[in-house]
């Protein structure tokens, strides 16, 4: 199964006001492993950005007006998305911006349902306490000291690691897979095989002779004997 951990860095709060994406990050995820593939755009806003946002980002108008308008990097960000699943810490703000970016070019818009949200995670968890990236690296002892600004690959990355004990910890599931003959790992369409030569049985021959007896006793057409 493949997701995408994902954050995203903005001017203000409203898509419909004005506010514009300045900066996507997000990391993949392979049956809940990282697989070291990962996705990082700054993107010009073609506005200034507020100076509250700066202070929280740490982006500027000087350092964000060489970068692509999101115009010229929304299909390559669908293409590395894909149908993959979206992790998101507050879904329904990130898939907000993302979805109104994409309409505005004219391109597919990312379904809600393809999203899952931390947020929701932990307060469904934790209910009560606090349910904030910073207040969970807290809780499950992760290492957020480079946090010092929000930028959106390095919350990402946070994330994953918050995201995988939110859902049981770093080994969530037992995946068992085998790596095939070429090299590639095995996929979650992958089933065992018969085994080349059956194993010994292990009654000894009273027991076996004791099911027989047992059997003789139920008919004509017993289940054993079909």
């Amino acid at each position: 199964m493949r997701e995408i951990v994902l954050d995203t860095e903005t001017t203000g709060f409203d898509p419909e006001t004005g506010d514009r994406i300045v900066e996507i990050g997000g990391v993949e995820l392979y049956n809940h492993v990282a697989t070291g593939n990962t996705y990082h755009q700054y993107i010009n806003p073609e506005r200034s950005m507020p100076e509250e946002a700066f202070q929280v980002h740490g982006l500027g108008d000087e350092f964000l007006r060489d970068k692509p308008k999101f115009a010229e990097i929304g299909q390559a960000f669908l293409d590395f998305v894909g149908d993959a699943r979206l992790v998101i810490h507050n879904a329904s703000f990130d898939m907000k911006f993302l979805n109104a970016e994409l309409r505005w070019m004219g391109l597919r818009q990312l379904p809600m349902d393809q999203a899952v949200d931390t947020l929701a995670i932990a307060r469904k968890r934790f209910p009560g306490s606090p349910a904030t990236l910073d207040a969970l690296c807290r809780r499950f002892n992760i290492d957020n000291s480079s946090r010092t600004l929000h930028g959106a690959l390095l919350d990402s990355e946070i994330l994953a690691e918050v995201y995988l004990e939110l859902i049981g910890g770093r080994q969530p599931d037992l995946v068992l897979t085998r790596r095939s003959d070429d090299g590639d790992s095995g996929t979650d369409s992958w089933r065992p095989r018969p085994r080349p030569t059956p194993l010994p049985s292990l009654l000894t021959d009273a027991e076996r002779a004791a099911h027989e007896a047992f059997v003789d006793t139920l008919g004509d057409s017993p289940l054993w004997r079909q």
